[in-house]
């Protein structure tokens, strides 16, 4: 769906999970602007420090920091209230580097991007330039991100769409990852204004798959 909302025009709330500089998060801020089905209301953090949670705050954007390690059944406990009171339809990581819980209200609206062509180069400590890394010295000859489903393990949650971009002959782990990025920043939007319209994920659990230039 795109184009403006009307005033009448519901749109769902989301809830966007970060970690780091919070790239994503302005991506997705930047875009809600001019999509009619998806609004960021709400910013979930890992740390008060990251850059994330400063972006949010200059949006006036709800915000709510937790232990997801040490802390993690009372942060489980505290956060699904909270994303309760703000009536959060969806909750969508990017750059989250904790392991997320699968909060039951929106285990099938919990999704997750990942800088590769998952079921590779996917896995715990497998984040960043790690993942780019890893593309490079398998000598791989194109690469991507995956959007995919949140589950109890890294990244292995259900695959519903997938972005392939080239690796050129004198990558290193900086420019792999800027071609994926930019590919990330209009896959990751465009792949949750269809989850939020219905339209995805496929049935019979069919991968909706772009190349670069498509998007």
């Amino acid at each position: 769906m795109t184009g403006k909302a009307s005033a009448s025009t519901t749109r769902s709330r989301l809830a966007i999970a970060v970690s780091g500089s919070g790239r994503s998060l302005a991506n997705f801020i930047a875009n809600s602007k001019s999509d009619s089905n998806y609004e960021i209301a709400a910013v979930i953090a890992s740390n008060s420090d990251c850059r994330g949670v400063a972006i949010a705050r200059e949006h006036d954007i709800p915000v709510f920091i937790g232990d997801f390690v040490k802390e993690i059944s009372s942060t489980t406990l505290t956060l699904s209230a909270w994303l309760s009171d703000l009536k959060i339809d969806w909750i969508v990581l990017a750059g989250f580097l904790k392991r997320f819980p699968v909060l039951e209200p929106w285990q099938h609206r919990l999704v997750n991007i990942h800088p590769a062509l998952l079921p590779d180069f996917g896995g715990k400590g497998m984040y960043g330039d790690r993942v780019h890394a890893a593309v490079l010295a398998a000598g791989k000859k194109v690469s991507g991100a995956t959007v995919h489903f949140v589950n109890e393990r890294y990244d292995e949650g259900s695959i519903i769409a997938q972005v392939v971009v080239p690796v050129l002959a004198d990558d290193d782990t900086h420019t792999l990852a800027d071609r994926v990025f930019a590919a990330e920043c209009k896959l990751y939007p465009a792949v949750v204004r269809r989850l939020v319209s219905g339209t995805l994920p496929l049935p019979n659990g069919g991968i909706e798959r772009y190349d670069h230039e498509q998007l």
